[in-house]
């Protein structure tokens, strides 16, 4: 007879009792085993950036990072001005609130439950 698939079965599961096979050796996180590489990564960066051999944008890439890590990220400028430069807000609107029947060259909505 074939095994059911899905649920409990008899046998299936880690024994109660035993240990987890992940071991302090095994949680170490992968910025704790990146980090232990930094030294070397930055080196063969600022080779990259100074190689006149190594194509352009793979030393255009390097300065970047380089860059982005000692000086962190450039910070995204956004204009919250009006369209004239002034931070005058807009006039001149009226809202209305239109029943869905309401709305001009929509003959679906009239008629549809809400």
């Amino acid at each position: 007879m074939t095994a059911k698939h899905g649920g409990k079965r008899a046998g299936a599961g880690r024994p109660a009792g035993a240990k987890a096979r992940a071991t302090i050796e095994h949680k170490r996180t992968l910025s704790e085993m990146a980090q232990e590489h930094t030294e070397d990564a930055i080196r063969t960066l600022a080779e990259i950036m100074k190689d006149d051999a190594a194509p352009p944008n793979a030393r255009v890439a390097a300065v970047n990072v380089l860059l982005d890590r000692g000086y962190g990220k450039p910070r995204q400028e956004i204009d919250h001005s009006s369209t004239d430069g002034t931070m005058t807000p807009l006039t001149g609107f009226v809202l209305e609130v239109m029943d869905e029947a309401d709305i001009p060259g929509d003959e679906t909505a009239a008629g549809l439950p809400n």
